[in-house]
């Protein structure tokens, strides 16, 4: 019985190791094609050991096009994604604690256009976002893709409404019998008891903002101000010869803020999922 029992477990890990290489290979082929030469990227495609080591790859994608190097790209990149997440992170706790703790009028009418606006496609927004950002002058500039979060995100609001129902009422009234106010309350009560859900949406954000395409290809029209998503397109000439060592060399660069953010706050991703809409 024992040794059926050990069989198992061995089979078992073995499929849990074949579901994880299978998973994996994608990012062991990006790291081996941003090792080729670029004509033997997909000559030699089965192969995952280059037979010449590029480390080439890299120094050339790094400077970049036209004398704008890759440190530009990912400093524009970071510029948008941090104020993204900062303005996602300041409003869209703001506004679900009023949601979940106070009573205005038409709350529930409120409630119901941000449950909409969460279920309407990107696309259909598009076009009339557009339209309104090019008559306030605001193309070619960071505002389109950084201001809309400064005014709350209906996925990220809804998340914390369900986080801050869980917390119950008692410590709110508590909190007020010691002489504090409905924003102290906010700050030193609701804040700490969904750090994770915080954490959750920071890391959400990021990697929502990091690897947004549409947007900065839309509105930025000026190379200097590109995105590293943007700026890894530029690779690709129908025209010529497609420099493939250096755009996955720098597409593998590009994932390492993602991962490292990943593995540092994932115990915080795992919390925030398993206890989000809980109520208390």
């Amino acid at each position: 019985m024992r040794r059926k029992k050990q069989i198992g477990n061995i089979l078992f890990h073995l499929v849990c190791i074949l579901f994880a290489l299978t998973s994996l290979y994608p990012i062991l082929w990006m790291i081996a094609s941003s090792l080729k030469d670029s004509s033997q990227v997909f000559v030699d495609a089965a192969n995952l050991i280059p037979r010449d080591f590029k480390i080439e790859n890299y120094i050339n994608g790094w400077k970049g096009f036209g004398g704008i190097s890759f440190s530009t790209f990912f400093k524009n990149t970071f510029v948008i994604v941090l104020l993204s997440v900062l303005g996602t992170v300041v409003t869209c706790p703001f506004v679900a604690y009023g949601f979940a703790r106070m009573e205005f009028p038409f709350k529930n009418v409120c409630f119901l256009t941000i449950l909409v606006s969460l279920m309407l496609p990107g696309q259909v927004v598009m076009v009339p976002q557009y339209i309104m950002f090019n008559k306030l002058g605001w193309l070619n500039t960071y505002l389109p893709l950084i201001l809309p979060l400064w005014f709350g995100s209906a996925f990220f609001i809804f998340q914390h409404i369900q986080f801050i129902r869980s917390v119950p009422a008692e410590l709110d009234e508590a909190a007020f019998l010691d002489g504090a106010g409905r924003f102290k309350v906010y700050t030193n009560v609701i804040l700490p008891l969904i750090k994770p859900s915080l954490v959750t949406s920071i890391i959400f954000q990021f990697y929502w903002k990091w690897e947004d395409f549409f947007g900065p290809l839309i509105y930025l029209t000026s190379p200097k101000k590109y995105a590293v998503s943007v700026a890894l397109r530029l690779f690709s000439d129908p025209t010529s010869m497609t420099d493939w060592g250096a755009m996955f060399a720098m597409g593998l660069l590009s994932l390492v803020p993602p991962v490292l953010l990943f593995f540092c706050f994932q115990k915080y991703i795992v919390e925030g999922i398993s206890t989000s809409g809980l109520k208390g």
